[in-house]
């Protein structure tokens, strides 16, 4: 089977909310600290730097718990990434698993899904340097944000209909003058109806890399949120 980020945008067990499964791209790359010129950045490249993209090199390892709330269920997975060395380790419980992501049998390819999704919401806004060739984006100066109702920028991402891991779906961005995601909104197949929409809240940094804790829904009933995040082995803001 073959996972697109469609599929693995959200939760794929008891907490499903949207599904998709076709991509004709089985393994992800993510450059170290793709080269980007200063004085030429693009809008998305923008968002990253804002984010702390050009620390990311400096980044050996991160590690992080994802975690969703619907209603009275509880949902939630560990990962410690050795980001040189592309390995992955996954903690269930007392049970760990721990592969190459250039070297995955069946049971890591499985596996590695669920890591794929949890780290696209960790850091979206690196993938904005990441997968610049694999989308094409427009800017609106001007817009309303979903959650909150707030005026504000958005950019739309428009992923291609081949290849990647979220082929033809679209998200958009919202944010401020500062360039940090507020908002955004996930659209499966660049579908006019939002799919999903949660606001970035609790923002925290560590080795100059931002990263957002807390995204809630329009609806008081679902949560995502991340715990324990150590970039390097030191937790947010110690």
């Amino acid at each position: 089977m073959k996972y697109g980020i469609g599929t693995l945008f959200v939760v794929i067990c008891f907490l499903i909310i949207s599904c998709k499964n076709n991509t004709s791209k089985t393994e992800e790359t993510i450059p170290e600290a793709p080269e980007i010129e200063e004085k030429h950045l693009t809008l998305p490249e923008k968002i990253a730097v804002a984010h702390g993209f050009e620390n990311w090199k400096t980044i050996d390892q991160l590690a992080f718990t994802f975690n969703v709330d619907r209603n009275e269920k509880h949902f939630q997975r560990s990962w410690i990434w050795n980001i040189k060395q592309n390995t992955v380790t996954h903690i269930n419980g007392t049970d760990s698993l721990t592969y190459n992501r250039k070297s995955m049998d069946s049971v890591a390819y499985k596996t590695n899904a669920g890591f794929i999704n949890d780290k696209f919401w960790l850091l979206a806004p690196f993938n904005l340097v990441w997968d610049r060739k694999n989308y094409t984006y427009t800017h609106k100066v001007l817009d309303t944000t979903p959650i909150g109702k707030h005026p504000m920028q958005k950019l739309t991402v428009v992923y291609g209909n081949k290849g990647g891991y979220t082929p033809g779906d679209a998200y958009d961005f919202y944010f401020g003058d500062d360039l940090i995601i507020r908002e955004w909104t996930f659209r499966e197949g660049n579908q006019e109806k939002p799919s999903m929409s949660t606001t970035w809240e609790n923002y925290k940094e560590q080795n100059g890399i931002k990263i957002a804790q807390e995204y809630k829904g329009a609806s008081k009933d679902f949560k995502l949120y991340f715990d324990g995040i150590k970039v390097n082995g030191t937790a947010l803001d110690e």
